[in-house]
């Protein structure tokens, strides 16, 4: 079934009714102009598909368990790494990143069962999300989650250089539940994953990983 985040009824519905108005404006406008009229009526559509891609919220039920740790968002994995991560844990992690182009769906959704411990918003740039500093100097959200199995588990929401607003539903001391809604990220974006040092990875780099289905790692 196909659905919509609710993050971006305003934006659809102002989108459609400058469609449709655009649609019947410009067919009276040039209407003895064809080839014109049917470049702009199409290149409103297309615009309107594109942002109608953008907000879609495919329905994806969580094979849900606390042995495993599954992707937060739709993407390609382009970090595994080892990292010294300063806000929160201040020592070093094993991070993995996944880029979100502008077609992949932008839902974030929890990757993991547990409590939410650490939930904050940092105002910040609008690098290119493969930047090395974007998770560093970028708008962003941290949210900790402790898992029964695998302890404090980071997720990291950046913007991108086209993404102007991120959604975090994370607050803390609320109980979430793994594959449910998360929060979104408006065009553009990555999520990064910080992970204790020694755990088994199951992606690799290049990978392309699906929200709720991925499993990034299995104990």
């Amino acid at each position: 079934m196909l659905k919509f985040h609710p993050e971006g009824s305003k934006i659809i519905l102002i989108s459609t009714l400058i469609t449709v108005l655009g649609i019947f404006g410009v067919d009276s406008l040039l209407h003895d102009n064809t080839v014109l009229r049917i470049i702009v009526q199409c290149t409103l559509l297309f615009l309107l598909i594109m942002i109608l891609q953008f907000f879609r919220d495919p329905v994806r039920v969580a094979d849900n368990s606390d042995n495993h740790v599954l992707a937060p968002v739709d993407g390609k994995v382009v970090v595994i790494e080892e990292v010294f991560e300063p806000e929160y844990f201040k020592d070093k992690r094993l991070m993995v990143s996944i880029f979100m182009s502008p077609i992949n769906v932008h839902v974030t959704r929890y990757a993991v069962n547990g409590i939410v411990k650490y939930s904050k918003y940092h105002p910040g740039k609008f690098l290119v999300a493969w930047h090395p500093k974007a998770s560093e100097e970028n708008e962003r959200t941290t949210v900790v989650i402790e898992n029964r199995v695998y302890g404090e588990i980071m997720y990291r929401q950046i913007a991108g250089a086209l993404a102007k607003r991120i959604v975090n539903y994370a607050v803390e001391g609320m109980r979430v539940v793994q594959g449910k809604d998360a929060g979104f990220i408006k065009f553009g974006s990555r999520v990064d994953l910080y992970f204790p040092i020694g755990t088994e990875i199951n992606v690799k780099l290049g990978q392309k990983a699906i929200g709720n289905k991925t499993i990034i790692s299995k104990k």
